[in-house]
């Protein structure tokens, strides 16, 4: 006797079966439709491969956000603290999700990490204590931030890999063979850069901008008048330097001799001409009659990048926009501006990303390599488990029109449910081709033992794909704190497991009619092995 919840489920069951063996055998009678299934499900992994966005990982709502301050070359601390002052004032009474401000005006790192920088740190409340995400916060702030003319300000969220470090997500080195070439070429990049809808901010760590005053001795005039060039330099160090002579003690007290003008003597830089150097006949001579100055610009340091004089350009994406477009975008820029003799590569979490991308290639096709393995060691026939892998494409087909119609990306979290997705599938085809040997090992044909094996194996094949789709679902519905970066992979894994589920049921009964031997090999069943009966003849119809 069965209890009464077996009793009302079970003719649920049989009527599934019933109606699966039924519409198994009309795709039987026309099995060279698999093909056009599986040709089809190769082309979706095609079209979504390069339609999907593809970044590294999905932002968190960390509660936490950065932002940057630079202003012109040669601000002093008093300018940066009063536009750090403001900026921090706007931030306590416009952004009411604010629950703390950190402000460091010339931190000495992060920014440019110089007198003229300064950053803010905006700690959030809790996700659950506000109505807006951090994202839209940021998106609010970005758009405020052009009332601040003061300074060149951009927002920044931490990211999700890399310990939560703060920094615009696309990084890319550009490598010149000489500085006077990338000082040429450097602005046009940057130009077109900012010219493109990809990218909200552009910024670039190497800054012509530091202001330089060039003094250049007329090496001719300067003999004439009976004047060498130490004596000019020397003459302009004990004026400019502030270089230290000795010390004198005076109540107790040690105190330095330092050896220069006074300030109203060198504020300007025509000062510099106002000096007077004696020559070698003891005369005096004002400089003004043997140099010549120059103002120009220079960077305030130079970068290298494998052993190239280098500029790292970084770049914020727009909305909608994702880090595989933001790297596309500076290919672009690449290819247009600069010429053969420049290379580019990547740095931060841009070479975070190109890494993984090469990674999952690799992976995938060192996973599907060792299930091949491990079945052809199992089945003892290398047919068998090249039927059983026919579930692969299906299940990639179905992971991408998920993630493509859930609006998701191909990042690390979904690339790990694609792999993972690769053993959950491959258990359909198992259970159905291992019960089919058996079957034909029995003696009945090929076609029939298909056919009877995918029945009988029907409800084990739902009953797992169900389970593991249920455990998959929380995080899928992003569920718990920071889980948002995690939906992409429960997507992937369900939408994969869903669709190659369904396929599986008829392309592998399909596959196996085309590829199988039409008898079993002797070593696949061993002397005295027991072979179950079709579930056919305990299935009644109600």
């Amino acid at each position: 006797t069965h209890n009464w919840f077996y009793n009302k489920t079970e003719p649920i069951f049989v009527k599934i079966n019933n109606t699966y063996r039924s519409h198994l055998e009309w795709f039987m009678s026309r099995r060279w439709i698999a093909f056009l299934v599986i040709g089809f499900s190769i082309l979706l992994i095609y079209l979504f491969v390069s339609a999907i966005p593809s970044e590294l990982a999905p932002l968190e709502d960390r509660s936490r956000l950065q932002i940057m301050a630079t202003a012109p070359e040669g601000a002093t601390f008093d300018y940066m603290d009063r536009f750090v002052d403001n900026l921090v004032g706007y931030l306590n009474d416009s952004i009411p999700e604010s629950e703390a401000v950190i402000s460091v005006t010339s931190p000495g790192f992060g920014a440019s990490g110089s007198v003229n920088s300064a950053f803010v740190n905006l700690i959030l409340k809790n996700p659950d204590e506000r109505e807006k995400t951090q994202d839209e916060v940021a998106v609010k702030i970005s758009g405020e931030l052009v009332k601040f003319s003061g300074a060149r300000t951009f927002t920044i969220q931490p990211q999700t890999i890399g310990g939560g470090r703060f920094g615009l997500p696309v990084q890319y080195v550009v490598q010149a063979p000489n500085f006077e070439k990338l000082e040429e070429y450097l602005p046009k990049f940057i130009e077109e850069a900012r010219s493109d809808p990809t990218f909200s901010v552009i910024d670039v760590n190497l800054k012509f901008n530091k202001p330089e005053l060039k003094l250049t001795i007329d090496r001719q005039r300067a003999r004439d008048m009976g004047i060498s060039t130490i004596d000019i330099a020397q003459t302009i160090q004990a004026a400019f330097s502030g270089q230290r002579f000795g010390y004198f003690i005076m109540n107790g007290k040690q105190y330095q001799v330092i050896g220069q003008l006074d300030r109203e003597n060198r504020d300007a830089p025509i000062d510099l001409k106002s000096v007077y150097v004696k020559n070698n006949r003891n005369e005096l001579i004002q400089l003004d009659n043997v140099i010549h100055l120059e103002e120009e610009s220079a960077p305030p340091q130079l970068y290298r990048f494998n052993r190239y004089v280098s500029a790292t350009v970084s770049a914020g994406l727009a909305p909608g926009k994702t880090l595989g477009d933001g790297i596309e975008a500076m290919d672009r820029v690449s290819e247009k501006v600069l010429d053969e003799t420049f290379s580019t590569s990547l740095s931060g979490a841009s070479k975070d990303f190109e890494e993984s991308s090469s990674s999952l290639i690799f992976a995938f096709i060192l996973a599907l390599g060792l299930i091949y393995l491990v079945l052809a060691a199992q089945f003892e026939s290398f047919r068998d488990p090249f039927i059983i892998l026919f579930t692969v494409p299906l299940a990639l087909a179905g992971t991408l029109l998920t993630i493509w119609y859930f609006n998701q990306t191909l990042n690390i979290f979904s690339q790990i449910g694609i792999i993972m997705l690769i053993g959950l599938v491959t258990k359909n085809g198992i259970l159905i081709v291992e019960f089919a040997n058996q079957r034909k090992a029995a003696g009945q044909n090929k076609l029939e033992a298909i056919q009877h094996a995918a029945v009988a194996r029907l409800r084990p094949i739902l009953m797992t794909s169900l389970s593991t789709v249920l455990g998959i679902l929380p995080i899928a519905l992003a569920l718990g704190a920071g889980s948002e970066s995690r939906v992409s992979m429960g997507i992937s894994v369900i939408g994969g497991l869903i669709f190659s589920t369904f396929l599986t049921l008829f392309i592998i009964p399909a596959m196996y009619a085309y590829i199988s031997r039409r008898t079993a090999a002797v070593s696949n069943v061993t002397e005295g092995e027991f072979i179950p009966r079709s579930e056919e003849e305990e299935i009644v119809v109600s």
